[in-house]
């Protein structure tokens, strides 16, 4: 005859992983806002970009961040511009804000 299956201990096992996993989630998100240099605005800046970024529909500019994202994980420097005028992207994440330099960290 099998052995019941202890459905308690299942679920309680699910729920410590769901729980880890989000923990690193988490860990993992904020270290990102740090390497991108994200962690100088103020949190509501940072969210504003955000909603703007998730809210964005522009395939062109949706791939123009993935490539720069793309290059911060291979390891480039983080505050190198690109040469293609990047700058309007970033001026239009950060609303309210005066057009920042071409040296500064984009909003992704």
């Amino acid at each position: 005859m099998r052995k019941p299956r202890d459905f308690d201990a299942e679920l309680k096992a699910l729920e410590d992983k769901a729980r880890e996993l989000k923990t690193r989630k988490v860990q993992q998100l904020g270290e990102l806002v740090i390497a991108t240099g994200a962690d100088t605005l103020a949190p509501e800046e940072l969210a504003g970009a955000l909603i703007v970024l998730a809210e964005t529909t522009d395939a062109a500019k949706r791939e123009a961040w993935a490539k720069r994202g793309a290059a911060l994980f291979r390891g480039k420097a983080r505050r190198s511009a690109p040469a293609d005028g990047g700058d309007k992207d970033r001026a239009e994440a950060k609303p309210g804000r005066a057009e920042p330099t071409s040296g500064d960290a984009g909003a992704a």
